[in-house]
């Protein structure tokens, strides 16, 4: 997914375009916030993000034109296994899951969402979008799918329910080597996109265009969608209506 994008967010970091000008602008939060918290208003954020996820992740298997590394890596999988893109997408984000537990990161409800939601709205896209379009369809499903991907990881991070299984390897290797979120990422992703190439995955433009873009677009959609909780006021002190002096 990016599924794997760097969702780090530190307050002095600069924002995107805003280097060597001498501004800076707060990042956006991302940090987890509990379950309870306004459901009823991230609830719907984390759904349609996930579920725009999978569909765009269809939507740029459907173009024939270069994948993400994790979908690389998924259409590699499917060429070997009975398995259907979208369960395989499961299926390795449990597997990823599992790589947690050294890492000492805890799954949380957006961690489980994450895999169940884009399994299901990625198999559904493939079922919607038909194969063997002309190439100025392909390309224009290749261009939708890219933008559609990286504004998705914005709405369903911003949403602030827990990484999901892929960001929270990214993270927790991070932490664990001492390494910056960018190298670790790098890693992840070069690998698995040579393992998913060695296995008959799609890699073409739409990989370069993927690596490309997505990050600038994710950054430049975080700020408007990051949930911001609502100030906590301070419970007001007992009333002092005056003070005695001791006799």
């Amino acid at each position: 997914m990016r599924q794997d994008t760097d969702t780090t967010a530190r307050p002095e970091q600069a924002a995107p375009g805003d280097e060597g000008t001498g501004r800076s602008r707060p990042a956006p939060p991302l940090a987890y916030v509990r379950l309870g918290e306004r459901p009823l208003r991230r609830l719907p954020q984390l759904f349609i993000g996930l579920a725009l996820y999978g569909f765009s992740m269809a939507v740029m298997v459907r173009a024939g034109l270069g994948l993400s590394p994790w979908s690389v890596l998924n259409e590699g999988l499917e060429k070997h296994t009975s398995l259907s893109f979208g369960t395989l997408t499961a299926v390795v984000g449990v597997c990823v899951l599992s790589l947690w537990v050294p890492l000492r990161q805890r799954p949380t409800f957006g961690t489980a969402a994450n895999i169940v939601v884009i399994a299901f709205s990625s198999d559904l896209g493939l079922a919607l979008v038909p194969e063997g379009l002309p190439l100025p369809d392909r390309v224009g499903l290749l261009l939708a799918g890219t933008f559609a991907n990286a504004l998705s990881v914005a709405v369903y991070v911003g949403a602030r329910f827990g990484p999901g299984p892929r960001d929270g390897l990214m993270t927790g290797a991070s932490a664990v080597t001492g390494r910056s979120i960018r190298v670790v990422r790098t890693f992840i992703e070069v690998f698995v996109l040579a393992v998913g190439w060695l296995l008959g995955g799609g890699v073409g433009l739409g990989t370069v265009l993927y690596a490309l873009t997505v990050g600038p677009v994710t950054q430049f959609f975080l700020p408007r969608f990051a949930y911001t909780s609502p100030p906590r006021t301070a419970r007001p002190g007992p009333h002092i209506t005056g003070s005695r002096t001791p006799s």
